[in-house]
């Protein structure tokens, strides 16, 4: 263990629903989605027509600008469908599977024994490579940089997270070799994060290969966009890459198998969830097949603060491992913030309450408990933003356009999740994460 970080600033939001450790069913997926949407960065192009066979880890999709990249298929199947969108763009591509569980085989290996240019090239054959992220921009990494450092975060803090120690505990093995195998990619070694409260006990605090460093606080704690500022802040001209510790499990077990095993156990959490708890099924697999929710359900691929909004007829992601569900915040309330108490409401202000029952879990919905307005300077931001930066004086630069601000005030070494508590605490009721997201979309634009 390196290093012990300990934040102060943050917020934990207490909302029901959080997930208990048990396994529901295992999904087997009709049909599968690979969607070309999940990785920033990539231009898609096809590989595969409606009707083609595929076997698990077989190429379906590669990078236009790096044709080394591939996405493979999750199962072994028939493709049913080709989805476009607008100016026919690529939305996704539908498999049909077979259920006889054919796999390429990639070949199991040493990965101590192998070069940078086989373990990349291993990762982009078989379809893993998008599971890598480059910062800054949140982009998909390019082989043909090296980053500075790769960072893991093994926890998270977001509402509802699953608990990493039950959802990856029984892989420690595999996540041991994806991690060797990731610090073949890097000079700068693997930066591996745990929680503080947990280190003694996770089934990951004995990897090796790894830089350990033990992290405190509330959320945004978890994040690793959080944990890089605080151990080795991304200045102009570097480059960091991050893998989610689902995908680094998934390298492991390719590593040790030769084969491509995609599986993990989804967390069904929120107020509006039935029974939470963990199913385990694909990327790509549908919805409907993992929730059911009634009229007036949300349904949200990832937590309430940063998560996507899914269709009941749509399917999850290539990264989601959490579904939330919520209901519509579509009632009206009398005198609404005027009234002088307010038990069933937490605030992030000692103005309600709720500060008076820390332990309360609170049966939270999407409203937004009033409507935009003008954009109102206080310290609330900072005040749930444990990174060294100005995240006011960042959300103007965005919204202005100024790239010259935008670089003094941090946009290097952010993505809109790591604001997305701004989110929640803004009076003004702005859109946070989406101005952050065009910002970075500007940056992309103009310093490409």
């Amino acid at each position: 263990m390196s290093s012990n970080i300990e934040l102060k600033k943050g917020l934990d939001i207490p909302v029901k629903g959080a997930a208990d450790r048990k396994v529901l069913r295992k999904v087997e997926p009709g049909l599968v989605a690979l969607k070309p949407t999940d990785f920033k960065g990539l231009v898609p192009r096809l590989l595969v027509r409606e009707g083609d066979p595929v076997a698990a880890g077989s190429p379906v999709l590669a990078d236009k600008d790096r044709p080394e990249i591939l996405f493979t298929s999750p199962v072994s199947g028939t493709v049913k469908e080709i989805v476009r969108g607008e100016k026919r763009k690529l939305l996704a591509v539908v498999i049909e599977s077979d259920g006889k569980g054919a796999s390429v085989d990639f070949g199991a290996c040493n990965p101590v024994a192998l070069s940078r240019d086989e373990a990349a090239g291993l990762l982009c054959k078989s379809g893993l490579w998008g599971g890598i992220i480059s910062r800054p921009y949140g982009v998909m990494a390019s082989p043909d940089v090296k980053p500075k450092a790769i960072f893991i975060s093994a926890f998270s803090t977001a509402p509802l997270a699953p608990d990493t120690d039950f959802t990856l505990g029984a892989d420690a093995e595999a996540v041991q070799a994806g991690v060797r195998l990731l610090s073949r990619l890097t000079d700068g070694g693997v930066h591996l994060c745990l929680d503080a409260k947990t280190y003694s006990k996770s089934p990951f605090h004995k990897i090796e290969g790894a830089i350990v460093h033990t992290v405190s606080g509330p959320h945004p704690a978890g994040n690793v966009g959080v944990q890089i500022s605080h151990i080795s802040p991304i200045r102009k001209g570097e480059t960091v890459w991050t893998v989610p510790i689902l995908v680094v499990a998934a390298i492991g077990r390719l590593v040790l198998t030769g084969k491509l095993q995609l599986s993990r156990k989804i967390a069904v959490t929120g107020p509006a969830a039935e029974e939470p708890a963990y199913v385990e099924a694909l990327p790509g697999t549908p919805v409907s097949e993992i929730v059911k929710p009634g009229e007036g359900i949300r349904i949200v691929g990832g937590d309430i603060l940063s998560g996507e909004i899914l269709a009941a007829d749509g399917h999850i992601g290539f990264f989601t491992d959490q579904i939330t569900l919520l209901r519509e915040g579509t009632e009206k309330e009398l005198l609404g913030w005027a009234k002088p108490f307010r038990p069933k409401l937490f605030s992030s202000s000692p103005c309600y309450f709720s500060w008076l029952t820390p332990s309360k879990k609170y049966d939270m919905d999407t409203n937004l408990h009033g409507g935009p307005r003008a954009f109102v300077e206080t310290k609330c931001f900072s005040d749930v933003t444990p990174m060294d930066i100005f995240p006011i004086y960042l959300i103007k630069a965005c919204l202005a356009g100024e790239i010259d601000k935008m670089e003094k005030f941090g946009i290097y070494e952010v993505l809109p999740e790591d604001l997305a508590l701004c989110d929640y605490v803004d009076p003004s009721k702005n859109d946070i994460q989406a101005i952050i997201a065009s910002g970075i979309d500007l940056m992309i634009k103009e310093m490409a």
